[in-house]
């Protein structure tokens, strides 16, 4: 549970830290593209978000790997009576590569599948965006003890990148 602004204050922050720290959350939610971790590349898509959506689902059968899901942020946020743009997670992979190291890594089922995000900056232009292939072998397969040589984060990074071309193109 968080913490109410008046027990934050209890704790030990005063107006003052509370302000600074309101304000630094703003500076950054108000620059995505400074906040961006490293690992993410963003690329504009040409179509409208489901037009994109489409065409990704589309990419990912045509390389005979499944589309399992797609989270809709912005339909959560109006069920509770909040706005968003549009900020869609698609969940993908191929079972044949990722069973196998799933049944020997069972960890690895917390970040696989894969995703892409795909969304509307406040200019109104789709973008969608990925992981690089060495953010997934760093941040992902590392931390459940599978090394990845560099080749196939080379090869994983040119798989989603042609994903997203062909969908954004």
């Amino acid at each position: 549970m968080t913490p109410s602004i008046d027990e934050t204050l209890r704790a030990g922050l005063d107006r003052r830290q509370l302000g600074v720290a309101a304000a630094a959350v703003l500076i950054v939610a108000s620059h995505p593209a400074a906040a961006q971790e490293v690992g993410l590349v963003t690329h504009p898509s040409a179509h409208p978000v489901r037009v994109t959506l489409d065409r990704f689902a589309a990419a990912v059968r045509e390389a005979n790997w499944v589309v399992f899901t797609e989270i809709d942020h912005a339909a959560a946020a109006e069920a509770v009576g909040m706005t968003l743009r549009p900020r869609i997670v698609v969940f993908f992979g191929n079972p044949r590569a990722g069973t196998g190291a799933m049944a020997s890594n069972p960890t690895l089922a917390l970040d696989l599948p894969m995703r892409v995000l795909v969304w509307q900056d406040d200019a109104g232009q789709t973008q969608v965006t990925r992981s690089t292939g060495e953010d997934i072998a760093t941040r992902v397969f590392a931390r459940h003890g599978i090394a990845m040589p560099p080749e196939a984060r080379q090869a994983t990074d040119a798989f989603l990148d042609t994903l997203v071309r062909k969908a954004a193109g």
